[in-house]
């Protein structure tokens, strides 16, 4: 049996990380002009680094939230909370991550992420 591509690695791993629901309305948006920005996430982020055997989704999951936090990527950090379920990154994981950022990126920063984890714990507690 042939190895997988990146892309179909990169494919896997990010359903089993962000859902197929969110994977599939990705891929139902995409047109001719983001084609190949959809392949090179797929192929770079998810089929390189995301696939990667050193760090588990969990650590990896932090990574990026506080990541994405201290460049202050809002949808993305709401994104990465949502997939936490996935990735087995509890909300005290996100809890730490995020004290990091506050130090080592700002206060300001961690706030904005505080509250959006909040916002999508709380939603993710209520069903919505």
């Amino acid at each position: 049996m042939a190895e997988p591509t990146r892309f179909e690695q990169g494919m896997a791993t990010r359903r089993s990380v962000l859902g197929n629901p969110h994977v599939d309305a990705a891929v139902a948006r995409k047109t001719d002009f983001d084609d190949d920005f959809q392949t090179f996430i797929t192929e770079g982020a998810w089929g390189s680094v995301w696939s990667r055997p050193g760090l588990s989704k969990r650590e990896r999951s932090m990574l990026t939230i506080a990541l994405l936090a201290a460049l202050g990527h809002d949808e993305e950090v709401a994104m990465h909370v949502r997939a936490t379920v996935n990735t087995g990154c509890s909300p005290d994981d996100i809890k730490e991550a995020l004290l990091h950022v506050a130090v080592y990126a700002g206060v300001p920063a961690a706030n904005r992420a505080f509250r959006i984890a909040k916002d999508e714990l709380a939603r993710r507690e209520t069903g919505q």
